[in-house]
C-alpha cells in the first residue's frame, strides 16, 4: 500500500453502525429478529439499536423520527443499502429463509447452490431492503 493511500485510509472514521429507516417499526423489529439480531421489542420508540455479535450497531429509526431533524426528509425509490447475513451452514440457510417467508415476510430468491461455491437465498425487510442469507456450500 503506498503511503499516500495509508494516510488517506488511516484518517478515515471506524465505520460502525447500519441503519435503516423503517415504516413500521414493529413489523421491522418482528423481521429482524427472526433472522437473529436481538433488537429490543420496543415497538412504540422512535429509535431502536442494539450491538451485534461482529461489534457493528444495527439501528432502525421512523420516518417521523428523521422527519424531526430533516423535516424535508423523503423515502427515496430503488435499493439504497442491502445486508448481507452469514450463516453457519447450508441447512441453517434453508432454515431461516423458511422460518421467515412463513412468517409472511417476503422472499424474493429461495435458496440455491451459486455459482460461487456458496448456499446463497434472498429476502426483502418489510420497507423492501433487500437482505441475503449465505452459507459457504
Amino acid at each position: 500500500m503506498s503511503s499516500k493511500l495509508s494516510a488517506s485510509v488511516s484518517a478515515v472514521s471506524r465505520f460502525n453502525a447500519v441503519g435503516i429507516v423503517t415504516s413500521d417499526m414493529a413489523t421491522s423489529i418482528r423481521f429482524y429478529r427472526l433472522l437473529g439480531v436481538d433488537l429490543p421489542e420496543t415497538p412504540d420508540e422512535g429509535h431502536v439499536d442494539t450491538l451485534l455479535p461482529n461489534g457493528v450497531r444495527f439501528m432502525l429509526d421512523t420516518e417521523d423520527t428523521i422527519r424531526s431533524f430533516r423535516p424535508d426528509w423523503s423515502r427515496e425509490t430503488g435499493n439504497q443499502i442491502a445486508l448481507a447475513f452469514e450463516c453457519d451452514s447450508v441447512s441453517e440457510v434453508d432454515g431461516v429463509y423458511a422460518r421467515v417467508t412463513a412468517a409472511g415476510f417476503h422472499g424474493e430468491k429461495e435458496p440455491w447452490d451459486a455459482f460461487w461455491g456458496q448456499r446463497y437465498a434472498q429476502l426483502a425487510d418489510p420497507d423492501g431492503v433487500p437482505v441475503d442469507l449465505y452459507a459457504s456450500l
